[in-house]
């Protein structure tokens, strides 16, 4: 059972207990998104799996309950310009400590999804596949996965040629043929276009003609 995993962690020393998780590290526009929760040792939600195992609409439902239910939760975002001045992982890193700062309670010990830690003064534990094995990572996952597909539809409104409702801004096969023929987007990370466009291309076009559609 994917709740029990966690509790093995707990301990007098141990009493706040916080999952980290991020969406976003493979699109080609859009930031990278990260989440933290903490909750209570006997808090169960049914139905909290690995968000990616989750259709949109479950996803959806289970955000209210997962930020009902914690006692703290935090997400961070990192923008595609910062993504391309450090590279993704470092932006990734970046969004999950933060996600884990910004909470309104200090964890005794953080577990992340990943085999990857960021610099903390708190413990640190990656686990591999953890948003499949930990209650909290997967729950964590779930509050990233929400978050950034929300502002992904939120973004298409603003450049709707790029299908970012449907695609969220992954290297689909319309996607990349649309980058193709239009140029990228502001919010496109210009380190990941270079199988697409060459580097002349991108700093050529013109982001206006995209604005005029």
């Amino acid at each position: 059972m994917i709740k029990e995993f966690d509790k093995k962690y707990f301990s007098k020393k141990i009493k706040y207990l916080a999952g980290v998780d991020e969406a976003g590290r493979g699109p080609l526009a859009g930031p990278v998104v990260a989440a933290a929760v903490i909750f209570r040792k006997s808090t169960i939600i049914k139905g909290v799996n690995d968000s990616k195992l989750l259709t949109e609409k479950q996803r959806e439902a289970l955000y209210d309950k997962i930020i009902s239910s914690a006692i703290a939760y935090s997400v961070s975002i990192v923008e595609p310009v910062v993504i391309d001045e450090v590279n993704i992982l470092n932006a990734t890193l970046r969004a999950m400590k933060q996600a884990v700062d910004d909470l309104k309670i200090k964890p005794d010990m953080v577990l992340v999804d990943g085999n990857r830690k960021f610099q903390s003064d708190i413990p640190v534990i990656t686990i591999i596949k953890g948003d499949s094995k930990s209650f909290s990572i997967a729950a964590a996952s779930i509050l990233a996965k929400v978050t950034r597909d929300r502002l992904m539809k939120n973004l298409a409104l603003q450049y709707p040629v790029y299908l970012w409702e449907q695609n969220k801004g992954y290297p689909t096969k319309k996607h990349r043929e649309i980058i193709k023929k239009l140029g990228p987007s502001p919010l496109h990370r210009k380190s990941f276009l270079k199988n697409i466009l060459t580097e002349q291309k991108v700093l050529e076009f013109d982001t206006n003609a995209i604005e005029a559609n």
